[in-house]
């Protein structure tokens, strides 16, 4: 089949025609979830496809879609790739100024929009979407002057007897097309639209089915963002490999959804496994201070026996009987939640801690760590289940070649690598080498297995004052394995005499925690209460009980907000934006190095 498939629409004809009978997408409706096959979905996306075309979209034109996650906007990323158009992806949480200038750099004709909070971005600044010909929303309103249509209008267009027009149509876009202008997040800047290909999509589809993670009777739970690659790629492994996928971009549903899904695998990122891993604590904690001794005792003990099993080693008798005990009385209640047929996680877009993936590791509950860029179609490296080592990001996936620059830089080379930065040739230069390698930006190292290590990011990497290169993410990841009521350190000291961590609360954890402890307030009032900084104080101590001196954390200052993606502190993705946070408290940054740090 890779031979001859030569576009995402060609591949999705294949599906359709394979196994028209199989499940394809389930999503959740005001009457419950409803289910579709194959068949079904490819009928909807061919009428989509030929309505796309009766609006007048051909060949290489740009259909911009500004959605959350839902089964709308897979169905309308394939039905404009088998028009023949190209795909643009805005975040649904983007200002509409954002959305202006993502639709006018990429040049974009036609907009698909969630509902009418979505067209209100449009309608806001429609004098400046010059190109705009039409918006076709999931399930807004139309306007009365014909520029906002609905989705259901849309697929009346295409009605008719036409499959052989729509499969022509879709046997004229090759390999070496454009698929996807990709605007990534940044964590400063403006966004760059990164060029992908079909034929970028289709080896991440070939590659990650060649690997055998996954098979057709798997079953996905899908809520990552489809306007970020990690989505996007699990589309296509889906597309080659056919199997079902439960759709819900609502990631407050994750846990709910879970039981009724029963899902093999789902994909996320560290964010969300450090929220499950707080609740996880918390609920143990509020059993009493016996059952939270037992889950402690439980916690030591899965860590023990997960050590042993990813070294090869026999657990013994002993351990084997303690970890017996362990499953009873605290695991199968904790893995019961995902479903009961959860073979594993995978977590990706951002590093997953050595001390999250333990925890989990510890419970029984496998976590692949996978790890790519935009710029490489997402998936460039993912862990094996048979060979998972933990603070690793597995070996390359068949095809994808790896070497290092002089200070350890991560470069890849392959048929994953973008083509290009949408119209900036100087950036794009700057990314990609003349013989093809991509510079990630990322540094890491290969284990004699040949599995890959990201240590950090080339450009967060602090120099202390002292001459002590310290790893940011490495410090902010122990803690978060430490302390529930975190949301998210940061961890800053580059060219300071001591290191000084930023501490932003989980809203929900720390708010429980002062109404349980008589503390009344807001957040920022609990955030700046004494008596929550001598309850986050032990959790410095603990932590810096496993630092260097030059690396721990000499001072600590408690945020008054939680840092989100609205306010320019996270990425829509959840990275964190670390300039821009340490630019909003510069000022009491300052404050504390104008003391003498050392006798702190």
């Amino acid at each position: 089949m890779a031979d001859t498939i030569q576009s995402i629409g060609e591949l999705l004809l294949h599906r359709i025609t394979v196994t028209p009978a199989g499940p394809a997408y389930s999503y959740p409706t005001p009457a419950g979830w409803k289910s579709v096959n194959w068949a079904e979905f490819g009928a909807q996306a061919r009428k989509l496809s030929m309505g796309l075309r009766t609006l007048g979209l051909s060949g290489g034109d740009k259909v911009a879609i500004l959605s959350t996650t839902r089964y709308e906007w897979i169905l309308g990323d394939f039905a404009v790739l088998a028009a023949g158009g190209v795909t643009t992806t805005i975040y649904p949480s983007s200002q509409p100024e954002e959305c202006a200038y993502i639709i006018n750099d990429s040049g974009t004709s036609l907009v698909l929009a969630e509902n009418d909070e979505q067209v209100a971005k449009l309608l806001g600044v429609r004098p400046d979407l010059k190109n705009v010909k039409k918006v076709i929303t999931f399930e807004g309103s139309s306007t009365p002057d014909g520029w906002v249509v609905t989705l259901q209008d849309v697929l009346a267009m295409g009605e008719g007897d036409n499959a052989s027009a729509w499969a022509d149509i879709i046997h004229t876009t090759k390999r070496t097309d454009i698929a996807t202008i990709m605007y990534t997040s940044g964590t400063t800047g403006r966004p760059k639209g990164v060029v992908l290909l079909h034929d970028n999509w289709l080896y991440e589809g070939e590659a990650l089915a060649e690997i055998g993670l996954l098979s057709p009777s798997d079953v996905q739970y899908l809520w990552l963002p489809l306007a970020h690659s990690f989505g996007k790629v699990l589309q296509m492994i889906q597309l080659r490999l056919g199997f079902h996928t439960a759709v819900d971009g609502r990631p407050e549903k994750l846990i709910e959804n879970m039981p009724h899904v029963r899902p093999t695998f789902v994909a996320s990122v560290p964010r969300v496994f450090e929220k499950v891993h707080n609740k996880i604590v918390e609920k143990a904690q509020e059993g009493g201070a016996t059952k939270y001794k037992i889950f402690r005792w439980a916690i030591a003990t899965g860590r023990e026996a997960s050590k042993c099993k990813l070294e090869g080693k026999p657990l013994g008798l002993l351990l084997s009987a303690k970890l017996a005990v362990a499953e009873r009385l605290v695991f199968k209640a904790i893995k019961d939640k995902f479903g009961g047929r959860l073979k594993w996680f995978v977590s990706g877009s951002a590093p997953l801690s050595m001390e999250m993936a333990s925890f989990f590791s510890g419970i029984g509950i496998t976590i692949l760590e996978g790890y790519g860029l935009t710029e490489t179609s997402a998936a460039s490296f993912v862990s094996r289940p048979e060979s998972n080592k933990l603070g690793t990001v597995g070996p390359p996936i068949p095809g994808t070649q790896l070497r290092f620059g002089d200070d350890g830089e991560i470069l890849i080379k392959g048929r994953g690598v973008m083509r290009e930065y949408y119209r900036l040739p100087e950036d794009t230069a700057a990314a990609l080498d003349k013989d093809g390698w991509l510079h990630s930006g990322d540094i890491g190292e290969v284990d004699s297995n040949g599995r890959l290590r990201i240590t950090d990011r080339k450009k967060d990497l602090i120099k202390t004052s002292g001459g002590k290169y310290v790893s940011p993410q490495y410090i902010e990841g122990k803690f978060k394995a430490i302390c529930p009521y975190v949301a998210q350190p940061i961890v800053h000291g580059n060219n300071r005499p001591a290191i000084l961590m930023l501490i932003a609360l989980d809203p929900e954890a720390i708010m429980a925690w002062a109404s349980k402890n008589g503390i009344a307030g807001s957040f920022a009032q609990v955030a700046s209460n004494e008596r929550t900084r001598a309850m986050i104080a032990p959790y410095v101590d603990e932590l810096n009980r496993g630092l260097a001196n030059f690396e721990s954390v000499k001072n600590f200052i408690i945020l008054d907000r939680d840092l989100t993606s609205e306010d320019g502190d996270l990425t829509p993705s959840l990275k964190l934006k670390r300039r821009a946070v340490e630019t909003k408290f510069q000022s009491a940054i300052d404050d504390f190095y104008k003391y003498d740090v050392a006798k702190l």
